[in-house]
């Protein structure tokens, strides 16, 4: 049996946006309240029965939510156009060092009903 473990945090933040469709109101600063759900895939620890640790868990997570809550994304020099798609690799980018199972990230803007996962590439 696999086993997948997930836990979610929420962030608002302000950003721009270089389009070519609705140019005018993305360039302007706005902002959007996001959920991420962070997803670990794999086989618990023989010992101790757990996927990893949910308070190290908890801690990658507090970190990724730190670097985003609150913050002009434009300012985010790793980060790259604030899209959807740039905000799921940054995620994954920051939890992956903690959490070696990491299996997917999914940020979702509730105000649009929009999401963008970013999953683990399968081996060949």
């Amino acid at each position: 049996m696999i086993y997948e473990l997930s836990k979610e945090f929420r962030f608002d933040s302000a950003h721009t946006l270089h389009r070519t469709v609705d140019v005018e109101p993305s360039l302007r600063i706005h902002g959007h309240s996001y959920r991420a759900e962070v997803v670990l895939r794999g086989l618990p620890d023989a010992s101790t029965g757990m996927l990893m640790d949910l308070s190290l868990f908890e801690r990658s997570l507090e970190e990724a939510r730190n670097g985003l809550d609150h913050r002009f994304l434009d300012e985010i020099n790793d980060l790259g156009p604030a899209t959807m798609e740039n905000l799921a690799a940054w995620i994954w980018r920051k939890v992956k060092p903690i959490c070696p199972n990491l299996w997917r990230v999914t940020v979702r803007r509730d105000s649009d009903a929009g999401a963008c996962s970013v999953f683990e590439r399968e081996a060949a």
